[in-house]
């Protein structure tokens, strides 16, 4: 496929502000159970919620980019019965409702105490809207994941490992996040959210290494003799058919070559996993909070090639009908 980087910057963007809320509701979690000091309302959770929005309309301004009609977007959701990306259409904003409404209870001091468990455990409003906002954050997950893995003549998509490695992802560039916006707003969450980072990363990496060794082993479905509908044993392409390009040949393939797409890889493997799994260790144990932003940087930067060979690994069937191209 031909990635449209809107795409990229959607999925990207949107991963890292599910994976800063679901940080921040961890951190209530704990706290709430007495394993971890409670925050600053404004400071930590509402500032914290407000730098989630930002990533999360980033995310959806970037996609209005990939519509050729972007004043028709709202009839994406129309089919929500059957569309993944219809049903995203609705998770994703939903999601961002729910996550103002989070950090505008803390922000207005509206953290209503709701139920009491034990003698010191409290259930308030702000973590029950919070567990609301987490599964809603998880159906984004799913739903984004599933946009791709659902079509099954995308081999290397159709597969659980595709929604695996989105929630993996995103969660552990949210909680690298996370762990940089603590060092300045939380210094007491930072060990806690620097190690839960780099156990999410562990975990992505041995996801999206499984990803990458299924997909060198797939055996297409699909031949030269399916593509053209001639069972002949040995069939030879000597011609496109037609003179000029079109959108097939445009959007189906990225016409890069092996050796760009093999540098792409590397410099994904390095950038979203050995180099934040780094800063983060040093920056952690010399309490440089500057490398805790870089691990993030880097890891982001990372994910934007990892998110543009994922695109580009997916070898549409129709190219083997185009293939002199």
């Amino acid at each position: 496929m031909n990635p449209a980087f809107s795409v990229i910057f959607l999925t990207t963007l949107s991963g890292v502000g599910q994976g800063l809320f679901l940080s921040l509701f961890t951190g209530q979690v704990y706290s709430t159970i007495n394993l971890l000091p409670a925050q600053h309302p404004v400071h930590f959770y509402a500032l914290g919620s407000l730098l989630a929005l930002v990533f999360l309309a980033s995310a959806l301004l970037a996609s209005f980019f990939h519509l050729g009609r972007p004043e028709r977007g709202w009839r994406a959701a129309a089919r929500w019965r059957t569309s993944w990306l219809s049903r995203e259409v609705i998770v994703l904003p939903a999601f961002m409702g729910a996550v103002f409404v989070y950090g505008a209870l803390f922000y207005l001091g509206w953290n209503i105490p709701l139920l009491t468990i034990g003698s010191d455990v409290v259930i308030s409003l702000t973590l029950v809207v919070g567990a609301v906002t987490a599964v809603l954050c998880f159906a984004l997950f799913i739903c984004t994941g599933m946009i791709y893995a659902c079509i099954k003549f995308f081999q290397e998509w159709a597969t659980p490992l595709t929604v695996v490695n989105y929630l993996l992802l995103g969660t552990a560039s949210g909680f690298t996040l996370a762990t940089a916006f603590s060092a300045y707003n939380a210094p007491a969450l930072v060990d806690f959210f620097g190690a839960w980072a780099i156990i999410l990363t562990i975990a992505a990496l041995i996801t999206r290494t499984a990803s990458l060794v299924r997909n060198s082993r797939i055996e297409y479905k699909s031949s030269v003799q399916t593509a053209i509908g001639v069972r002949h044993s040995k069939v030879v392409q000597k011609s496109q058919g037609f003179m000029g390009g079109s959108f097939n040949t445009r959007e189906f393939f990225h016409h890069k070559s092996e050796g760009f797409l093999a540098l792409v890889k590397w410099t994904f493997l390095v950038l979203v996993f050995p180099l934040p799994i780094l800063f983060l260790a040093v920056g952690l144990s010399a309490g440089h909070d500057s490398l805790l932003v870089i691990a993030f940087v880097s890891q982001y930067l990372g994910l934007l090639a990892e998110r543009w060979f994922f695109f580009a690994q997916a070898n549409h069937p129709q190219n083997l009908y185009y293939q002199t191209v």
